[in-house]
């Protein structure tokens, strides 16, 4: 995604337009692996290891190359940090194809 360095958007603490930093943010943590009902923990447990049908933990029967992937664009976090106060104003998920139009310098 094309994303501007700049943008030149309504900051609300300042009550007026400003120029803006355009800065993406991560994603944030990932589940983690002791969760309850993970396969790492179950894993550990014991489950799926010796004879007979493993259930659950089997083997998963091949993913066909429609399936895989549903979207064609990925949700990104945005962060405008206001360079006249300093705040930021933080816009969560959006699937934009831009985060608003370049300052022309």
């Amino acid at each position: 995604m094309k994303i501007p360095k700049t943008v030149n958007r309504y900051c609300p603490y300042c009550n007026e337009k400003t120029r803006q930093k355009v800065k993406i943010v991560g994603a944030g943590g990932k589940r983690g692996t002791l969760t309850r009902g993970s396969i790492a923990r179950a894993r550990a447990r014991g489950l799926g290891r010796g004879i007979g049908n493993k259930g659950k933990w089997g083997s998963k029967p091949a993913v066909s190359k429609f399936k895989r992937k549903s979207k064609t664009t990925k949700k990104t976090n945005i962060m405008y940090i206001c360079e006249k106060c300093g705040k930021a104003k933080y816009r969560q998920g959006r699937r934009n194809k831009r985060a608003g139009k370049v300052m022309q310098e």
